[in-house]
């Protein structure tokens, strides 16, 4: 992926070194689940369950990793190509795009949605309106859900990005309130029904980030579809469990993460997210 010359993101708080006490407790969660989620790149499960006041402000930080600060570069540069991307999309739409802000920590981090620590993976926190990623979840990509690859980084956090459009959107408040009066499994696949469609989001941020920046380079499209395979609810359970429980998949099969974001990368279209809501759940 080349990102030669472009601009950072300003919307970034550098929360590296400053570790919060404590991790969050997820009720209701078996354990091999919670670690499942732990893996994924999904919205932040504590998304619904309230508590956790936000940690403000930016803080002095000194890396003394040279790779990690030209990944801190990347995700600001991919960051600002988010911005850009949705900037122009939700304008065409006659809308207002609210930038989010990026949240870089290491170890433990504050967010209105709660406590967490790294293994939560990076998430979308819709009280704050904010992604936060640990840089160091990209070296587990490559080594252990074996998805290298700069733009296997980028799909991460155009995935937690996408979360936030379906915010703007309305479809996680259209998702919360039909979940209120659903059964479980109900809710595990609107949950499926949520990540597929940030997958698809994602996947039209990279169709109009390629056809405004021409950053994509020979492998790129593949890294970020092999990514989204690798975290799909069917290969993590069967890693972790040696089986696989379709009812309580929250994120989708691979195959299903794959194709949703092609066909998002492979359309454009932003206004047909909203067949992940319309389309019967086996028909996904």
């Amino acid at each position: 992926m080349d990102i030669a010359g472009r601009e950072e993101s300003t919307n970034v708080e550098d929360r590296r070194g400053l570790g919060t006490g404590g991790k969050m407790a997820v009720g209701g969660v078996g354990g091999v689940l919670l670690l499942l989620v732990s893996m994924f790149l999904g919205v932040d499960p504590r998304a619904f369950m309230g508590g956790g006041n936000q940690q403000p402000g930016d803080a002095p930080y000194q890396a003394r990793d040279p790779e990690e600060e030209k990944q801190a570069h990347f995700v600001k540069v991919v960051f600002h190509d988010t911005e850009e991307v949705w900037g122009d999309l939700f304008k065409k739409m006659g809308r207002s795009y609210e930038q989010p802000v990026l949240v870089l920590f290491s170890g433990q981090v504050e967010s209105a949605c709660g406590r967490a620590d790294a293994s939560v993976g990076p998430f979308y926190c819709p009280g704050d309106n904010k992604v936060y990623i640990d840089l160091s979840f990209y070296r587990d990509m490559e080594r252990k859900l074996k998805a290298p690859g700069e733009f296997a980084r980028a799909y991460v956090i155009a995935h937690e990005v996408g979360h936030h459009v379906q915010k703007l959107l309305g479809y996680s408040r259209q998702a919360e309130a039909a979940s209120r009066s659903m059964p479980e499994r109900d809710r595990h696949q609107m949950s499926v029904r949520l990540e597929l469609q940030a997958d698809y989001l994602a996947g039209v941020w990279a169709h109009h980030g390629q056809e405004r920046f021409h950053f994509m380079q020979k492998g790129d499209i593949e890294s970020a579809i092999n990514a989204a395979y690798r975290i799909g609810d069917d290969l993590l359970q069967k890693e972790a469990r040696g089986r696989v429980v379709p009812d309580s998949f929250t994120h989708g099969m691979s195959k299903l993460r794959t194709y949703w974001f092609k066909k998002g990368f492979d359309t454009g279209d932003v206004r047909a997210a909203n067949q992940l809501f319309t389309i019967a759940y086996d028909d996904l």
